[in-house]
């Protein structure tokens, strides 16, 4: 049946409306915003456009923190091996297992404000590198999750072909591997199939980088692309990448891509950490995206991302939370904030011509690129026609209680944690409410059987 909230404030991007009503359909989706209706659910709260986590890996959920034991394992401490690590977890889970800790991560992202996910996905075969009878098999478990953790989903399988630039695949990746494009577009549409599956799920494709894929075949797949939903691409994540990558092509990964394919605005390029002033310049031309996700490119030790350099450009960007160390995205934006403001010695990180509110501009970026990502409209954040998807900040906390409107976003993004939400709604329905999602419980409960199971947090 159709619904009514009233709240006290409704972000829009022309800045707060305040005691204003919500009217939704049957599915959720927004039929009108006016003034106060007597008959509407009273909210004491603030609702922003749900949080867009634009990249995820979710099997890496399972061992967010336990890699931080920097004493007697013998081996070098970084990027490279974790992901050694990574890929031994990768190696152990099962569909079951998959589903359970996707489910609890994803509802650990609603809790937290995340209302949609674009799910990297590359492990995509069984524990011996055989594919399973559906393609799409670990894809429709991530689907799955998604709906029980009432979340909406990109689903994005990834091609992953080989294992460094020119090297065949290394025995842990056995799980990851398509041979042929044709073998990957075998796996695509079988995802395009499992997608139809929920009502609020879709379809993204992506290579998961240069070096994961043999030249010839990054430049037909990117050809073939029929620019009808969003591409997802890591990039220059790590220093030993780029240097590979020039003594490989002669070229910087980014470089060769934009020399290579016809990079557009469905183009999502994650991390993108390290760029030349000429990569900066050409990513923000040709309309694409970047992806970023400062806890993990922190924790990992990637860098920092040349953020002022590409606003100069006026190039757009989302977030994401990659191996989800953190899954707060007012800590992401933090993050990004802090640390341009280290480097550069200046606070006005997300400063915009005309428009000098630091949160709102963060808040607004993240939400439009982010909703690119995902494959969905981005010129409103509330539009009658879409589902009503929102993270409604409490209007009872003491700093936004006494926050007035123009300092609304700023106490939010820079002074707020999930503490301050009265919860998330996706599709005009709360799937998170005084901190718990709805079904914790049962969520909570296979998680912990699976984390049992695999004994990879003991």
């Amino acid at each position: 049946m159709s619904k009514a909230y009233h709240f006290k404030g409704l972000l829009t991007e022309k800045g707060w409306l305040e005691d204003v009503t919500i009217n939704l359909d049957d599915e959720g989706r927004i039929t009108s915003i006016g003034e106060a209706n007597h008959t509407a659910e009273k909210v004491n709260g603030y609702a922003l456009p749900g949080f867009q986590n634009a990249h995820s890996h979710a099997f890496q959920y399972a061992m967010a923190g336990l890699a931080e034991l920097h004493e007697g394992t013998g081996v070098p401490d970084d990027f490279w091996s974790w992901r050694s690590a990574m890929y031994d977890l990768a190696l152990q889970i099962d569909p079951d297992q998959l589903q359970h800790i996707a489910a609890m991560l994803y509802s650990e992202m609603a809790r937290h404000g995340y209302t949609a996910v674009a799910e990297f996905h590359y492990v995509h075969h069984d524990k011996n590198g055989q594919p399973y009878s559906q393609l799409a098999e670990l894809g429709s478990r991530l689907v799955a999750a998604a709906e029980q953790a009432g979340i909406h989903i990109t689903l994005v399988p990834m091609f992953y072909q080989q294992g460094g630039f020119g090297k065949p695949a290394e025995d842990k990746q056995k799980r990851f591997i398509s041979p042929t494009i044709e073998d990957y577009y075998h796996l695509l549409e079988s995802s395009r199939q499992v997608v139809k599956a929920y009502d609020k799920a879709k379809l993204g494709q992506g290579i998961h980088s240069l070096r994961a894929v043999k030249p010839e075949d990054v430049v037909q797949v990117c050809k073939d692309f029929g620019n009808d939903r969003p591409f997802h691409f890591h990039v220059s994540e790590q220093l030993k990448e780029i240097n590979d990558c020039l003594a490989f092509h002669g070229q910087r990964p980014v470089e060769w891509l934009l020399n290579h394919a016809d990079v557009n605005d469905n183009y999502h390029l994650v991390h993108a950490t390290h760029l030349s002033d000429a990569e900066v310049e050409g990513i923000a031309k040709s309309g694409a995206h970047v992806v970023l996700c400062p806890t993990t490119e922190g924790n990992l030790g990637d860098g920092l991302f040349r953020f002022n350099d590409f606003q100069n450009t006026k190039g757009r960007w989302s977030i994401g939370t990659d191996s989800h160390v953190s899954l707060n995205p007012l800590e992401e934006l933090r993050l990004l904030d802090y640390g341009q403001r280290l480097t550069t010695h200046k606070r006005n990180t997300y400063y915009q011509p005309n428009r000098g509110d630091s949160g709102f501009n963060a808040l607004k970026m993240a939400w439009q690129s982010g909703r690119k990502a995902m494959g969905h409209a981005a010129h409103e954040f509330f539009a009658v026609g879409q589902y009503f998807d929102a993270v409604v900040a409490d209007g009872n906390a003491p700093l936004i209680a006494t926050a007035g409107s123009q300092h609304l976003c700023n106490t939010i993004v820079y002074s707020s944690d999930v503490s301050n939400f009265l919860g998330t709604m996706v599709a005009g329905e709360w799937i998170t409410s005084e901190g718990k999602h709805q079904k914790t419980d049962e969520i909570s409960s296979n998680f912990i059987k699976t984390m049992n199971d695999l004994k990879s947090r003991l």
